[in-house]
């Protein structure tokens, strides 16, 4: 499986929207969820059909559909996995399509009355759709879906090699072109790491997020058909657990409000506690803690993977005091 590390900023056909709103799609599974690339597993069955309100379904005008799906033109028929659906041409009075049948698994076989379908087929977000016309008579082809997919895994590090806990990360996938407004469109949400996400083969632009504050990388990201990829993102931040102390290594003072400053002056998180824990982007900053009704501060540097405690120490005398030490109203 092909690995990419991303350190820095790198530089789907829409089928139908009313099929698309009908068939919602696991975006995130377990690596073995994958492996039906190479592994083959039972197909699934027939969960549910209804026949066409313009025809009349007879066992005698019934015809067997077969269907099968693949990863990539030259591939063979996945096994496990899709989610087909069969839908009818003409829109209610919603302005949806009529769901017919579905299946659940591999290759899948529906018993239709002649006469003209949708026919979908999704594999985690990957999905494809084609117009069938089913014949009164004579010979009916396999419907053979390719779906030009493959799979994305995610993951990422802090500094050169800090692992990050799975918690602490999240990931959300965009589609690669941004529209008119620059705004670009949301694929997947909220990826948990090393899942899968099943996505057709393409570019797409990812944004990680570590902690809730400001420490985000964003890369383009290339899914391949019939590849599983597996990236790794660089993250250029730490975490920190601030301290107000009286002296250096000493008890954490409660009952303290913290604000954090970037160089310029624009606060980037506030929160109270005695030892609050954030994530920050490398970079300068400036800690202010405000207890009884007195602030105190200290500049500090957040190095990329250096994960550490920021200490604010009380002064120890009354003139220091009065240069460290602002009163409040």
């Amino acid at each position: 499986m092909p690995t990419q590390r991303i350190s820095a900023f790198a530089g789907i056909l829409s089928l139908c929207a009313a099929i698309g709103a009908a068939c919602p799609a696991l975006a995130q599974d377990t690596l073995e969820s994958f492996s039906q690339i190479t592994t083959p597993k039972k197909s699934g069955k027939l969960t549910s059909f209804n026949p066409l309100v313009t025809g009349e379904s007879e066992p005698k005008n019934l015809r067997e559909i077969s269907c099968e799906a693949l990863l990539t033109k030259d591939g063979a028929p996945m096994q496990h996995g899709l989610s087909w659906r069969i839908f009818s041409p003409i829109p209610g009075s919603d302005g949806k399509l009529s769901l017919l049948a579905t299946s659940e698994g591999g290759s899948a076989a529906f018993q239709l009355v002649p006469g003209e379908y949708f026919v979908n087929v999704a594999f985690g977000r990957a999905a494809a759709t084609k117009k069938l016309l089913v014949p009164e008579s004579g010979a009916v082809e396999k419907q053979v879906m390719v779906l030009d997919a493959g799979g994305m895994m995610l993951n990422a590090v802090s500094g050169s090699d800090v692992r990050i806990p799975p918690n602490e990360l999240t990931f959300s996938i965009y589609s690669s072109e941004a529209a008119t407004d620059g705004e670009r469109g949301l694929v997947v949400p909220d990826v948990k790491p090393n899942t899968v996400v099943r996505l057709n083969a393409g570019t797409y632009h990812v944004v990680s997020d570590y902690g809730t504050v400001n420490a985000v990388i964003r890369a383009d990201i290339q899914v391949e058909a019939g590849k599983l990829i597996q990236a790794t993102i660089q993250h250029r931040a730490a975490k920190l657990t601030l301290k107000l102390v009286s002296e250096e290594g000493g008890e954490a003072i409660a009952d303290t409000a913290w604000s954090i400053l970037t160089s310029s002056g624009d606060v980037v998180s506030e929160s109270v506690g005695a030892f609050p824990t954030l994530v920050l982007a490398e970079g300068q900053y400036t800690a202010v803690a405000r207890n009884k009704n007195k602030i105190y501060q200290r500049d500090f540097t957040v190095t990329a993977g250096q994960n550490t405690d920021v200490e604010v120490i009380l002064p120890e005398n009354p003139e220091q005091q009065a240069q460290a030490v602002t009163e409040t109203d």
